[in-house]
């Protein structure tokens, strides 16, 4: 399993566009049929730091996944707005327990 933890912050006029393209290709990410991946956004209480925390299967899946248009996109867009680079981190799967019920149908949430 390869799982990744991207933190970045954007410039505070571009926090609206930023979650429009995060949802875009969270909504995107949804069409896809597979059981290989899970992908996570979360906002943090500043208000224009994100949190992507991504889990794939294999490298196929990942390379699949990061090859999507909308994601692309997000990416480019995303890139021009940072106020400083991305820090990523390769996270090794220790535990976890429970059932989220409902988190695959609830794809994207302004809350």
């Amino acid at each position: 399993m390869i799982t990744v933890q991207v933190t970045y912050t954007v410039h505070d006029e571009y926090v609206p566009t930023n979650k429009e393209n995060i949802a875009l290709f969270i909504r995107d990410f949804g069409k896809i049929k597979s059981n290989a991946f899970r992908y996570r956004v979360y906002q943090k209480s500043n208000g224009n730091t994100f949190v992507h925390i991504s889990e794939f299967e294999d490298e196929v899946i990942q390379a699949k996944i990061l090859r999507e248009p909308a994601f692309v996109h997000f990416q480019q867009q995303r890139d021009l707005n940072l106020k400083s680079a991305p820090a990523i981190e390769f996270l090794n799967h220790v535990g976890n327990a429970g059932i989220f019920m409902g988190f695959e149908e609830k794809q994207n949430s302004d809350s």
